[in-house]
């Protein structure tokens, strides 16, 4: 199986948690954050992230600042209120189903 497709479902509460404990960035530094703090197990694609921050922005979850840094622009991504909201719901559930994998791997014997 594909690690990739695996990592697929998580994407959204790991990028709602890394926004929130960096408070604003911008999707190169997402994902050579990400692939950071996983030793390079994780390594999210351009093409992953940035449709799901382009739907979090769309649902009011993410607010966008445009910063010129030399000739280019960048976009930085910050969780707005309901972003908050959403990234604890995300947190919560991702621990769930964290929980019921072990669950399933490591059953305990009674």
């Amino acid at each position: 199986m594909n690690k990739n497709s695996l990592y697929k479902g998580c994407l959204e509460p790991l990028l709602l948690k890394l926004l929130n404990d960096n408070g604003r960035m911008y999707g190169y530094e997402i994902t050579q954050k990400v692939k950071e703090l996983t030793v390079g197990e994780l390594q999210i694609t351009e093409g992953a992230l940035y449709p799901l921050l382009h739907r979090l922005e769309a649902d009011g979850v993410l607010t966008t600042e445009v910063e010129n840094i030399g000739n280019r622009p960048r976009k930085y991504y910050k969780l707005t209120e309901e972003g908050e909201k959403q990234k604890s719901h995300a947190l919560e559930e991702l621990e769930n189903f964290m929980r019921t994998m072990q669950l399933l791997l490591k059953p305990q014997t009674i």
